[in-house]
């Protein structure tokens, strides 16, 4: 099915540079106490919102009160091929850069996404709090993952916006920024242990919906707020509308397991969108190279489905269970 895209690729025109002699990547310092916050944009080159409110937060003349504030553009090489009539062409270039968050990946250097993670892994590493801005291949209501620590889940209560949280373990092929050294690591102080470290990746709906980068603005206001760099009365005067209304209710998706596609043939049973939830287990949902994909359980909740990227290797749907936040 054809989408509109109706977001325009915003100008990052001074933006571009940085002023950290890394290209695209802004860094501001208080001067006092506080937790280091990291927000990234464009991971993915056709992922506009993100990079529509981080231009917005420069434009503001936003600077941290307390702490540190670091802002990324993440993958510009990608970004630069964005055509809105064949946009899933610009995701990346040679690989998702949001799969390579490993160090013996990042280290080998061999592609273009691999060298643009080590260009940014130094900022990621110092980072106490990230928020990694996305958006989705189909249109859908937006999801804030949390990764599978509770801390994370703790922050997503507490921001109180969007209404569905997904509880998940990644992908298996690749490890994601958000949950690179310190962020993948288990609640607790000491070695070994995430301590004050959080991290969350917003999907803020379909690339090329205007709305997307209204979430992407709010889901920044709420962080910066709630990471205590600035107050929210200073955030809500520097950046006037962006915060939106409170969802009304929060659920929690704990995502059980993927489906991961044997080749570009998958197709789903339906035109399914996401967050539908197949009450009778044993449904089927999709058929996988002439394998039946059925629903593992009662109830269970259809999480960002799409086969816009199915190749062999990659997961088209993942299952959830659904509770009350």
């Amino acid at each position: 099915m054809a989408l509109t895209f109706d977001l325009p690729a915003p100008d990052l025109g001074p933006w571009r540079a940085g002023n950290t002699g890394t290209e695209g990547v802004w860094h501001f310092d208080s001067g006092q106490p506080g937790r280091h916050v990291m927000i990234s944009a464009l991971v993915h080159g056709n992922e506009l919102c993100g990079a529509w409110a981080l231009k917005g937060l420069l434009a503001s003349g936003l600077r941290p009160r307390r702490g540190q504030l670091t802002l990324a553009f993440c993958n510009l090489e990608a970004f630069d091929r964005f055509d809105a009539a064949h946009h899933d062409a610009s995701r990346f270039t040679d690989e998702d850069l949001n799969r390579q968050w490993l160090d013996e990946r990042i280290n080998a250097g061999d592609t273009r996404e691999r060298r643009r993670a080590a260009a940014l892994r130094p900022f990621v590493a110092r980072a106490d709090w990230l928020l990694d801005i996305h958006s989705m291949h189909e249109p859908s209501a937006p999801l804030l993952l949390t990764g599978m620590q509770p801390r994370n889940l703790d922050l997503a209560r507490t921001m109180r916006a969007p209404e569905h949280i997904v509880i998940d373990a990644g992908h298996k092929d690749g490890v994601r920024m958000r949950d690179y050294g310190r962020f993948g690591l288990p609640d607790g102080d000491g070695p070994g242990q995430g301590g004050d470290t959080r991290s969350l990746l917003i999907e803020c709906g379909f690339h090329g919906d205007p709305a997307s980068r209204t979430v992407a603005q709010d889901q920044c206001v709420r962080f910066l707020a709630a990471a205590g760099v600035l107050d929210a009365a200073e955030l809500a005067h520097l950046l006037p509308g962006w915060q939106q209304a409170d969802a009304p209710r929060q659920w929690a998706l704990e995502v059980t397991g993927p489906v991961v596609a044997r080749s570009s043939h998958f197709r789903f049973t339906e035109a399914f969108t996401g967050l539908e939830v197949i009450a009778q287990a044993g449904t089927v949902i999709g058929d996988n190279d002439g394998e039946p994909v059925t629903t593992p359980y009662d109830d269970c909740v259809l999480v960002m489905p799409s086969t816009r990227q199915a190749r062999a290797g990659v997961t088209v749907v993942r299952w959830a269970r659904r509770r009350p936040l």
